[in-house]
């Protein structure tokens, strides 16, 4: 028999092209312009790119190559991420004036859970346009937004109308929403699954739909069963304040490749200063630390060394790495290193019960 599903008032808050939309903001001449935070034209990948650089089909996590060949215009901008940290807390305080039930995901997202919130407001849909425009007027800067039954619809919704727009999918209309998606389109389905499932014949959530969970969970493994549920609108995940950071890290892709453990060395030192300067501010130790190396053919390799007690240290921090990056022989020359620590000190156990709301509310 499948669960009940839990009726709650979720609201999903995506900024519109955040890193971009900042740089934009804080300097009028690349506004209209098409840019791309990170990268470079030989190196690198974006983070971040503005609506004027998407048209010619800019994206984040593409080479900085391959966004120049796409956009010969582009205007590459060094990632400023204390600034976009800084604007992300005015939203935040933003946020806990309607609710503390607040999820971040990064910077730029948050899910909320406004069914009892500050304002007593009985409409999320009239909330999540108060948000925008109150982010609006806090940092100058728009915002999209998602509202439904669920993280998994309001998350889904929150991309329809963007930029700078929402979309409400009421209780009713949950189920012919989703029938009607593309797969694509479904939060947690990526390109390699989008691509298995259509082999399937699974275009839609309605194709999805006809499916068993045993069809599923065949050939999805534990996915399968997510699959199976949220299509039907069932997604009982509450909206967790207080979610755990479960690794802190830093990495930096280098103008040219490394081939020596010695430069390499000098550069995991800045790396590692870096990491220890975040690890300070949010007063967080561990006890795993990863190394990661992705070479020149783009392969990455990670080596991990858990150890008996918590560091936070840069110099304990730095140790560990050397014995890690010695630990075997690099196969080849190096495009990018990174640092992680894991197994924090801030990790707790437990988990709240879940308590179902009434069935029937307006949005």
């Amino acid at each position: 028999m499948d669960p009940i599903p839990v009726l709650r008032k979720i609201i999903h808050v995506d900024m519109d092209a955040f890193y971009a939309s900042v740089e934009q903001l804080d300097n009028p001449e690349l506004r209209g312009k098409p840019i791309a935070v990170g990268g470079g034209e030989t190196r690198g990948v974006v983070s971040a790119a503005s609506y004027e650089a998407r048209k010619f089909g800019v994206r984040s996590a593409m080479s900085g190559f391959l966004a120049k060949k796409k956009c010969p215009q582009l205007i590459f901008v060094r990632p400023r991420f204390d600034r976009y940290s800084e604007i992300s807390k005015r939203i935040r305080q933003v946020f806990h004036e309607y609710t503390d039930l607040v999820e971040p995901l990064s910077l730029d997202e948050a899910y909320l859970d406004v069914t009892h919130n500050k304002k007593g407001n009985p409409s999320a849909t009239m909330i999540a346009k108060e948000i925008r425009q109150r982010i609006l007027e806090v940092t100058g800067l728009t915002a999209s937004a998602g509202i439904s039954i669920n993280k998994f619809v309001a998350k889904v919704a929150s991309d329809y109308n963007k930029p700078n727009g929402q979309k409400t999918v009421n209780p009713d209309e949950v189920e012919p929403f989703l029938e009607a998606l593309d797969i694509g389109k479904f939060y947690g389905v990526g390109k390699v699954t989008e691509e298995k499932m259509y082999q399937l014949g699974i275009f839609t959530g309605a194709d999805l739909k006809l499916k068993s969970i045993e069809y599923l969970t065949e050939h999805f493994g534990k996915s399968g069963a997510y699959y199976y549920y949220v299509v039907r609108g069932i997604h009982n995940s509450e909206v967790k304040p207080d979610r755990t950071v479960k690794s802190v890290g830093t990495e930096h892709t280098f103008n040219e490749n490394l081939s020596s453990e010695i430069f390499m060395e000098e550069k995991l030192e800045i790396i590692a200063n870096e990491l220890d300067r975040r690890l300070k501010k949010s007063k967080i130790a561990g006890k795993t630390v990863t190394l990661k190396i992705k070479y020149s053919d783009f392969t990455v390799q990670t080596r991990s060394k858990t150890l008996m007690y918590f560091i936070s240290d840069k110099s304990l921090i730095m140790e560990t790495v050397r014995e890690l990056l010695y630990q075997e022989k690099l196969k080849d020359s190096v495009r990018l290193l990174g640092i992680s620590l894991a197994n924090l000190n801030n990790e707790v156990a437990g988990a709240k019960k879940t308590v179902a709301v009434q069935l029937k509310f307006d949005f």
